[in-house]
């Protein structure tokens, strides 16, 4: 056991899928996953172990925001062995082409700060994806037949963000969407040479401000998690 995470050794997988919202955690183990063992609830933060076509898979919630998704990751790494982290979330979408239900598979994740940024100084270092895990991702979504969008994230430090002239260069610049987990997420693995992964849905927009209704939400996070599973396993 750690701190935040009471599973037993070898209750985690070594894949392991990070919703921040505990509730999906256990939704998306309950509609994909059999053989499922609740393996963690300190704090509410729920993490589930089960099968997938034959692959042993945990899915853990991470809470919201890089801080919180720090202290799962780092533990899930260093006391638990976890080698395949694929954040499954909701993103806002960014660019015209980028539609409300979309997935976006983040190549790189951009930021103002992360917890990391003390250790780079005055480095802006530039994390990206695993790149075996991304392609991986785009076939499972062409096979699917998931509308998809391959590119770069914004990783933001606030949910109200009181910045416009940040998410227009966002823009400006390319930036598929916005979420606030996967930079931090990215450092980790390549800090500790593990493979890492976000795949998103888009569930609201900033420019267009189209949402997804908190009733569709489950059905279109659905295709996400079907991908990131595939993607995990087509690369082993």
């Amino acid at each position: 056991m750690t701190i935040h995470i009471g599973a037993q050794k070898g209750d985690i997988a070594e894949t392991v899928l990070l919703p921040g919202d505990p509730y999906r955690a256990k939704w998306a183990a309950d509609n994909f996953l059999t053989k499922i063992r609740l393996v963690n609830e300190t704090r509410g933060m729920l993490g589930f172990t089960g099968d997938y076509l034959g692959h042993n898979v945990t899915i853990q919630g991470s809470g919201m925001g890089m801080p919180t998704l720090s202290i799962y990751v780092n533990e899930l790494i260093r006391d638990y062995d976890a080698k395949t982290l694929i954040r499954i979330g909701s993103c806002g979408g960014m660019q015209p082409e980028v539609n409300v239900r979309d997935v976006i598979i983040a190549m790189t994740a951009s930021s103002v700060s992360t917890p990391s940024s003390a250790i780079f100084k005055e480095l802006n270092f530039a994390p990206s994806a695993d790149y075996a895990l991304l392609r991986a991702a785009v076939d499972a979504a062409r096979k699917r037949s998931t509308p998809h969008h391959v590119g770069g994230i914004y990783s933001s430090d606030v949910f109200y963000d009181e910045r416009p002239d940040l998410n227009e260069q966002m823009m400006r610049h390319g930036i598929l969407a916005v979420e606030m987990e996967a930079a931090e997420l990215y450092n980790l693995a390549l800090r500790y040479n593990r493979r890492a992964l976000a795949i998103l849905t888009v569930s609201d927009h900033l420019t267009t401000g189209e949402a997804l209704p908190s009733s569709q939400r489950e059905q279109s996070f659905g295709d996400m998690v079907a991908i990131a599973l595939d993607a995990a396993f087509s690369t082993v």
